[in-house]
């Protein structure tokens, strides 16, 4: 062979050879490793981190501004003498269980009824998905003045239907119906998703439906629920975390009242950390939130989880 040709070979061979010292699997390793950094450090400095501060603090008395103390149990055994927390407690759980199946069953509906393939349906589905991405604030303004009294938009239709007004939120046993009515507003995000699960359905259990002579409901109770059920539950789960966690809306347009009928759980916790300046016990409260939500995820796992359809349970 050619000695040109010979070395042309060998610098060929070494422009494809893999870099000395690291192997193949070693490379693809680092680059996964890289790629799940932003994860990692997320999880790192914005849950486990605070997570263990927050544990600490449960045994500590801090107002922001001296060194904490150490009470001890002090902190959890206020929690079974605080008059605030049950109220608290109330609040949130009637909010959570009236508005996320009835913002579930809203948005089902929505979602269903722009399915279809009719002229300018795009500008429907964008209408009622664009309540969704207003900024929370924006949507506190509105709905305050939506509710307000005197001058509301509620209360003039009311009015207009010969009712008389309401005092939506002035009223403690008004305030809660009002924040689930409010609710409704922003169920957009969880439509587009019934949205995407209800055009994944094959058109063939329809067709044979058809020919089987089944009306509309039997279609909806045998073909559509069945097969949306994972994505019902997946909306369940994700609705019922949230509307644990309300508080800009709470915050801003009653901050709590009338007469602490509002006060849910995370704005109580605000209260309690930035008000009253007491950090050990709103840690405390926080746990308590980590707990129920706990609670709340395994029953609905356990019991609503079971009876999720899915096409292939052994892939």
């Amino acid at each position: 062979m050619p000695m040109t040709t010979q070395t042309g070979l060998q610098n060929y061979k070494a422009k494809i050879a893999p870099p000395r010292g690291l192997t193949l699997v070693q490379r693809r390793t680092i680059l996964g490793y890289i790629f799940i950094m932003p994860f990692i450090l997320g999880f790192l400095f914005w849950f486990l981190i605070p997570a263990l501060v927050s544990i600490y603090m449960v045994f500590q008395k801090w107002n922001l501004i001296s060194p904490p103390e150490f009470v001890g149990l002090d902190n959890i055994k206020h929690l079974f003498d605080d008059p605030l927390l049950p109220q608290s407690l109330k609040a949130t759980f009637l909010y959570a269980f009236f508005s996320v199946p009835i913002g579930l069953a809203f948005s089902f509906f929505l979602a269903m009824l722009i399915n279809t393939n009719i002229r300018g349906i795009s500008i429907f589905r964008t209408i009622y998905y664009l309540p969704s991405i207003v900024p929370a604030v924006a949507n506190a303004i509105l709905w305050a003045w939506m509710f307000n009294t005197e001058f509301g938009l509620i209360n003039f239709f009311i009015r207009s239907l010969g009712g008389s007004k309401v005092a939506w939120l002035q009223n403690p046993v008004y305030a809660v119906p009002a924040f689930i009515i409010l609710s409704l507003w922003g169920v957009g995000g969880s439509m587009i998703i019934f949205l995407a699960g209800l055009q994944g359905i094959p058109e063939i259990y329809y067709e044979a439906a058809d020919i089987d002579g089944a009306d509309r409901w039997a279609k909806l109770r045998y073909i559509t629920l069945p097969l949306m059920s994972p994505i019902i539950f997946f909306n369940l789960v994700i609705g019922l975390i949230n509307a644990f966690q309300i508080f800009t809306i709470g915050y801003l347009v009653t901050n709590g009242g009338p007469q602490n009928s509002t006060l849910f759980l995370v704005l109580y916790i605000y209260r309690t950390a930035f008000r009253t300046q007491n950090m050990g016990y709103a840690s405390a409260v926080s746990w308590v939130l980590f707990i129920i939500l706990l609670i709340l995820s395994f029953v609905v796992f356990k019991y609503i989880g079971k009876n999720v359809h899915y096409e292939n349970p052994g892939d």
